[in-house]
């Protein structure tokens, strides 16, 4: 899987779970046994107890692995529910079983304390991880790759073949290339100050042909699905944030994109998107 596909939201599931798991090798009880007695019996960790095992520390793993995978490939879905949200269930359930857990004891020892944490992170993390903007952010910044580097598709744009990026020296928005261009115009057509000067044209004169649709690199601020041509609900990829896409039709208000093993779908949210 491509780092760089990872949120901030994913980043704290991730770490939550490693802690979660860290926990389970720890004492649960803070019981302080006496000199010369055998507390043996007070110094057991989750391991030593399957129940609490199960429905606490490897039911967040668990739950924080079908969180990544499930939204790394969205559409896999278990008993009707995606893999995210089954694996979010997982981690509201492992929090609900500390909770008590941790309440029925009479001496929490350290494994449930930062068991406990772990959970409230972690469950935390999986809810809110696709609604807070903050946790939306990619974990690892977009990368600015150096004009004329090799494309994500083994060709090597030259300049002047009017690609967004890289290599490419004309843009349909009269910017500089490799600057970023909001997505609010149909590709090809002038920029705001060319359609000024054509409004002030002799009325007698015949409009200009609008111009074909011309290819261009994009990047995806956040981790979005693309849905197959044929309308189908389902996504059949999810354009990563971090990598170029090239754009080669466009789709009413959404783009046709093509992904790097060739699969070809339709981005329908375009807003914010990063032209090359």
């Amino acid at each position: 899987m491509n780092i760089r596909s990872l949120t901030r939201g994913d980043g704290v599931v991730i770490g939550a779970a490693v802690v979660l798991f860290i926990a389970s090798f720890l004492d649960l009880s803070g019981y302080d046994c006496p000199r010369g007695v055998d507390c043996s019996q007070y110094s057991a960790n989750a391991w030593d107890s399957l129940s609490l095992l199960m429905s606490i520390f490897l039911a967040g793993v668990i739950g924080a692995a079908l969180l990544i995978v499930g939204r790394a490939n969205p559409g896999r879905k278990v008993v009707g529910l995606d893999l995210a949200q089954f694996g979010a269930s997982f981690a509201v359930f492992a929090l609900w079983s500390a909770f008590w857990t941790i309440i029925d004891a009479n001496d929490a020892g350290a494994g449930m304390i930062l068991g406990l944490l772990a959970a409230i992170v972690l469950a935390a993390g999986a809810v809110a991880g696709p609604l807070v903007p903050a946790l939306k952010a990619p974990l690892a910044g977009a990368p600015r790759p150096a004009q004329g580097v090799q494309s994500p598709y083994g060709a090597q744009p030259q300049p002047g073949q009017g690609y967004g990026y890289p290599g490419g020296q004309q843009s349909p928005y009269g910017a500089q290339p490799g600057q970023p261009q909001p997505y609010g115009a149909q590709p090809g057509q002038p920029d705001p100050a060319q359609a000024a000067q054509a409004q002030q044209a002799p009325q007698g004169a015949a409009a200009a042909p609008a111009a074909d649709f011309t290819p261009f690199w994009f990047a995806v601020p956040v981790a979005r699905p693309l849905y197959g041509e044929d309308g189908s609900p389902n996504p059949i990829a999810e354009l990563a944030p971090g990598t170029w896409y090239l754009a080669v039709e466009q789709r009413g208000p959404g783009l046709i994109a093509q992904t790097q093993d060739g699969r070809r779908g339709v981005l329908q949210d375009t807003t914010g998107i990063q032209r090359g």
